[in-house]
């Protein structure tokens, strides 16, 4: 189960080269898998450095103009990775954007993992997991957007566990029109 993502990361990367141009944009970034925030618990299993690939399709024209996208997220030091699709949304605020969005993604860690001394459970709890985001962006260019994205991966207690340790990503990622 363990090769999910990379599987999933060349065909992204595969689909980038034969895809047609009216794409929107590829992005490239570099997380801090881990970090603590009111949002998960501490997943003592969960660290390192996370290097996330995806593609973002042009807006579906609509009363909200989503923005689908696939995403896959490799862990450096073999914690979680994963790989997924979800919407999202663009909305300009002057110099600056904000880009909330949402989907779902398999990871590749399984089985009921428990911290020694609490034995609180300390894996996802699921292999499919809701990933919630959200990035603060300016615009580089016409091509190039800089974005700080903050992005969470959890079961929201919805599948097969009471507990919902989650695992909070903080990163940069960079955004090039296509």
């Amino acid at each position: 189960m363990r090769q999910i993502p990379a599987i999933v990361a060349s065909i992204l990367g595969g689909v980038l080269f034969i895809l047609p141009a009216r794409a929107n944009e590829v992005f490239i970034g570099v997380y801090d898998q881990g970090v603590d925030t009111p949002f998960s618990l501490d997943v003592a299993d969960q660290g390192g450095v996370a290097m996330q690939l995806g593609y973002r399709f042009d807006p579906i024209e609509t009363v909200l103009d989503i923005e689908p996208y696939l995403i896959a997220s490799i862990n450096t030091v073999g914690d979680a990775s994963f790989a997924g699709i979800g919407i999202s949304r663009r909305f300009d605020l002057g110099p600056v954007y904000l880009r909330p969005g949402v989907g779902f993604v398999i990871q590749d860690q399984s089985g009921e993992q428990l911290d020694p001394i609490t034995q609180d459970r300390i894996d996802l709890g699921s292999q499919v997991l809701f990933e919630p985001e959200i990035a603060l962006g300016t615009d580089l260019s016409e091509q190039v957007s800089l974005e700080a994205s903050w992005s969470h991966i959890s079961h929201a207690r919805l599948f097969n566990s009471e507990q919902n340790p989650g695992v909070d990503l903080i990163g940069i990622r960079l955004n090039l029109k296509l």
